[in-house]
């Protein structure tokens, strides 16, 4: 088993608990065979895809990137319109901010994405448009 990120080991130990807590059937707590780390990359079939880094939501999150067709698996970061929650235990709003502006947007405008909830959209239309995390909004807050 491969992932996550290292950072969120604390929520791999505390599967058991919130199973119970949330009506689930129980759950093992488990260690990864490999833990995934910012620029390594991960095979899936015949994809390969790239793991980025992208604390904010969770310390720990990842996004994986299909370079080759411009597409990224973004989880619960960035959705359209909008941005991912960072009220969890170690969530870190200006981390998430910085993830987004740093290692998403760099990848470029035409990269779509698919976010955890809601409509796939593009790095570029959030760039443009997104109330959080657009360049508009990021040179409001300077």
């Amino acid at each position: 088993m491969e992932g996550p990120h290292p950072d969120d080991d604390f929520w791999i130990q505390q599967l058991p608990t919130r199973a119970a807590e949330y009506g689930f059937p129980p759950a093992q707590v488990f260690t990864p065979s490999r833990w995934l780390a910012h620029g390594e990359r991960v095979q899936v079939g015949a994809l390969e895809l790239e793991v980025l880094h992208c604390p904010g939501h969770t310390p720990g999150h990842v996004v994986f990137f299909l370079r080759e067709v411009g597409l990224a698996f973004v989880g619960d970061v960035l959705f359209a319109g909008s941005i991912g929650r960072t009220d969890f235990p170690r969530g870190n709003h200006a981390d998430l901010i910085r993830s987004i502006r740093e290692r998403l947007f760099v990848l470029g405008d035409a990269v779509q994405f698919v976010p955890g909830h809601g409509p796939i959209s593009t790095l570029g239309r959030e760039r443009q448009s997104n109330p959080h995390v657009s360049d508009a909004a990021v040179a409001g807050r300077s």
